[in-house]
């Protein structure tokens, strides 16, 4: 089986379908998270978010952003977002499942969408929200060699992971740290079925429990 079915198999394994229905009225956001199959190999996309912008300006992030009265679903915003991003048309994003969502810092409920892209794909960043684009591969978030973690953070559960990424094909270094630290984390042990060689605190082969119980304590605070 080719690497790109075999991974779309073990994702949908992971999809939440109507689980998280029942949650309260909350803003909602989405991001998506492009795997493409480089040489062989999974890789993510990825955006550096714009020195203009007023929230998290200069950022590493995923595609994405706040849901739309116009949106029809959480895929619908994700879709949106990245084509207004980078000109990723969303007829080119083969979705594969949906994860469970989570509470950023800003009290949205974020829900990442997982989706294929084609390694052909040439992205066009809207220079107002997004001043690079560039790939990194997957088992990268599985590896302690650039990763670091700090204990205790305000409002966190479990470590706050961080990583140091040079992007190899232009020489720049990009920090990739906090929710979108943790959603590549959480995407790279899924897809690549692997346990990362550092503490994630949760369970690599069945992370929903401790997603649900982030959630809640999240929640019972709000």
């Amino acid at each position: 089986m080719h690497i790109k079915e075999k991974t779309i198999a073990t994702l949908k394994q992971f999809d939440i379908g109507k689980k998280f229905s029942y949650l309260p009225v909350l803003p909602k956001a989405s991001v998506l998270i492009p795997l493409l199959v480089k040489n062989g190999e999974l890789y993510t996309l990825m955006t550096l978010r714009s020195k203009q912008l007023r929230t998290s300006a200069g950022e590493v992030c995923f595609p994405g952003g706040k849901r739309e009265p116009s949106d029809r679903d959480d895929v619908d915003t994700a879709l949106r977002e990245a084509q207004e991003e980078i000109g990723l048309p969303p007829e080119d994003v083969q979705v594969v499942c949906t994860l469970f969502p989570i509470i950023n810092k800003s009290g949205l409920l974020v829900t990442p969408v997982v989706g294929f892209i084609e390694e052909s794909f040439s992205p066009s960043p809207n220079p107002a929200e997004v001043s690079a684009v560039f790939t990194v591969p997957l088992d990268f978030f599985t590896s302690q060699k650039d990763h670091y973690a700090a204990h205790g953070a305000a409002g966190l559960v479990g470590p706050l992971h961080s990583f140091h990424f040079v992007d190899p094909d232009s020489g720049r270094q990009y920090h990739i740290w906090g929710l979108t630290a943790m959603l590549a984390i959480l995407v790279a042990a899924l897809a690549l079925r692997k346990k990362p060689e550092f503490d994630v605190g949760f369970d690599s082969e069945d992370p929903f429990a401790f997603f649900q119980q982030i959630l809640h304590r999240r929640l019972n605070k709000l």
